[in-house]
């Protein structure tokens, strides 16, 4: 699973809602094939891992397969059945912070039906709604 690779302190959660769309990461960079998030959200370390399985196992490791996102919030989580107090709990698991517009994952050298099929498996496993895109010729 992904996770940074030097140790980061634990973050505040934010008081405000995951509102807007993304700045950066809106349009396909490597690939020819994309997913891009329509909702936003957190998405975990496990569920990416999850979905690059899910497409690397249907197109049968054909093409290549881009991930462009990164779980670097941890989440913190305290113990069941603690009493509240002493500190905040210690980091649980890593998140990806997902806004709408952001490109999730890319593909290329595989058909489109086949990248299609592919996406669809990979949005069962993700938490934020996404819509296939192409790479746009100028």
């Amino acid at each position: 699973m992904m996770q940074p690779r030097r140790n980061i302190r634990k973050q505040h959660k934010a008081m405000r809602r995951l509102t807007g769309m993304t700045s950066r990461g809106a349009t396909i960079a490597f690939g020819k094939y994309g997913v891009k998030a329509t909702t936003s959200g957190y998405v975990t370390a496990r569920q990416i891992e999850s979905a690059r399985r899910a497409i690397t196992r249907h197109i049968k490791r054909g093409g290549k397969v881009w991930i462009r996102i990164f779980p670097d919030k941890p989440i913190t989580k305290k113990p069941l059945e603690v009493r509240q107090g002493k500190g905040k709990g210690s980091i649980d698991h890593w998140a990806a912070v997902v806004n709408p517009g952001r490109i999730l994952f890319e593909l290329e050298g595989v058909s489109e039906e086949l990248a299609r099929a592919a996406f669809r498996l990979a949005a069962a496993k993700l938490p934020v709604k996404i819509v296939f895109v192409t790479e746009t010729v100028m």
